[in-house]
């Protein structure tokens, strides 16, 4: 699914909301909720899941065009885990 699939599926749901407003609120919670993350390290939605910051380690890895050996930096991400219903609901 695109931002704009997602955009035209609310659309359908919600009468009367045009796909411009709907654009914009939910670039709007994307936003809200990346910065949630950055700066709670967390963030979770009862029923979906939870979204995560994490730090992972710098290690040695190979580069696969010469085989030579690399250090890569450590870095951060975001992790997600589904909840236990959306991972039940993914097997129906």
């Amino acid at each position: 699914m695109t931002k704009h699939d997602l955009i035209s599926a609310i659309c359908k749901e919600v009468p009367g909301l045009s796909k411009k407003t709907c654009g914009e609120v939910l670039d709007t919670c994307f936003g809200t909720l990346a910065k949630g993350i950055k700066k709670d390290k967390r963030f979770s939605y009862p029923g979906f899941g939870t979204w995560t910051a994490k730090m992972r380690k710098a290690r040695r890895g190979v580069n696969p065009q010469t085989g030579q050996p690399i250090t890569i930096k450590a870095s951060k991400t975001c992790t997600f885990k589904p909840s236990i219903e959306f991972k039940k609901s993914l097997n129906k």
